[in-house]
C-alpha cells in the first residue's frame, strides 16, 4: 500500500512518532507534511486537508494519514474533499472499527490532545490494527452486505455532491493552493507530467508555474 503521512504545524513535532509506528509493516510511505512543528515554510490542516484529497484523487497514494492537535480540524478539511472517506481514530479499537466497517481511506489522529506517555506506542497500536484486517470487511459477521452497500452509496454521493477536481483548483483560494503545492516534495509525488487527466494536468500546471 502507498501511504501519504501529511502532518500539519501544531502537530508537525509528532510526525517522527508516525513515521516511526508505520515503519516495517511493508508500505510504501511518502512523509509530505512537515516534518517539525512551527518551521518554515508552514502547512495547517487547510492546506494538508487540500493535499490528502488530491493524492488520494490522482492515485498517486492508496491511504493517508493526517491529524492535528484534536485532530478534528484536519479531519473537517479532508472530508471537503471528493472521494477522502476519513475518521477520527483515537485509539486501536476506533483503529479497528472503522477499517472493518467504513472502509475509509484517511485516518485523522489527535497528537496533541490527549497525547501523554506512551502516545507512541498508542500509534503502534493504531496501525497494528488498521492493517489487520481488509478494508470493509464488515463488523458484525451479518452486516458485512448492507455495510458494503452503504460505502458504494456513500462513493456516488462523495461525486454528485462535490465540484470536479479541475473546478475545484480553479476555485480554492492561492493561498492554499499555491502553499501546498509549492512544499517539496509535493510536486515530485504528484508527477504532474505523467497525470492522465488532461484536465486536471493544465488546472495543476497554471497553478505551479
Amino acid at each position: 500500500m502507498k501511504i501519504a503521512v501529511i502532518s500539519e504545524t501544531s502537530a508537525g513535532d509528532r510526525n517522527p512518532d508516525i513515521i516511526s509506528a508505520l515503519d516495517g509493516r511493508g508500505h510504501e510511505v511518502f512523509n509530505v507534511g512537515m516534518k517539525k512543528g512551527g518551521t518554515e515554510p508552514q502547512l495547517g490542516y487547510t492546506e494538508t486537508g487540500f493535499l490528502t484529497g488530491l493524492l488520494l484523487h490522482t492515485g498517486r497514494v492508496d491511504f493517508v494519514v493526517g491529524g492535528c492537535g484534536t485532530g478534528q480540524g484536519y479531519l473537517d478539511s479532508a472530508m471537503q474533499y471528493p472521494g477522502v472517506f476519513a475518521g477520527l481514530v483515537l485509539d486501536s479499537l476506533d483503529a479497528w472499527l472503522f477499517t472493518q466497517i467504513n472502509g475509509g481511506n484517511c485516518i485523522s489522529l489527535a497528537l496533541n490532545k490527549g497525547y501523554g506517555w506512551a502516545g507512541d506506542v498508542n500509534l503502534k497500536f493504531i496501525f497494528d490494527r488498521i492493517f489487520s484486517v481488509e478494508r470493509g470487511a464488515g463488523y458484525p459477521e451479518h452486516r458485512k452486505e448492507p455495510q458494503a452497500a452503504l460505502r458504494k452509496l456513500l462513493s456516488e454521493v462523495s461525486i454528485a455532491t462535490h465540484k470536479t477536481w479541475p473546478e475545484i483548483l480553479v476555485n480554492l483560494p492561492k493561498t492554499v493552493t499555491s502553499k501546498a503545492l509549492k512544499y517539496p516534495g509535493v510536486t515530485d509525488l504528484l508527477d504532474i507530467d505523467n497525470l492522465a487527466d488532461a484536465k486536471l494536468k493544465a488546472a495543476l500546471e497554471s497553478l505551479s508555474s
